[in-house]
């Protein structure tokens, strides 16, 4: 039992650090919408939504589409970019929502380096 609450106590201390840590100088903002690679080379979640028959529901679209290979991006309709992203766990939580984007952009690659991801109010 000792040894349960030691390890959370651990995990929140470890949460609550990484909450309070400062961004890298370099770090940007970048907007759009967490995207599969398919999808967002389409500029939208129509065709697929309409071939496998899930209607309008970007969320399962964009899951589905990563399930079958994709990556998750970030897409901005505005100026049709697509942001590869480092990190392909954070983005899963926010599959198919508008976000904003938080890293270091590595034009070479095209790739954000993934600091923070949170819904775009």
């Amino acid at each position: 039992m000792k040894n349960t609450a030691r390890t959370v106590a651990v995990i929140l201390f470890l949460a609550v650090a990484s909450f309070s840590a400062p961004m890298p100088k370099n770090a940007r903002t970048f907007n759009g919408e967490i995207m599969d690679s398919q999808c967002a080379m389409m500029g939208s979640h129509a065709k697929m939504e309409a071939m496998h028959h899930i209607g309008d529901n970007p969320k399962m679209c964009t899951l589905e589409c990563v399930k079958m290979g994709g990556k998750f991006v970030l897409y901005n309709k505005a100026s049709k970019k697509i942001y590869q992203l480092d990190n392909q766990e954070a983005p899963k939580a926010f599959a198919g929502e508008k976000v904003k984007v938080i890293g270091i952009y590595d034009r070479s690659n095209r790739t954000i380096h993934v600091e923070k991801i949170e819904p775009r109010s």
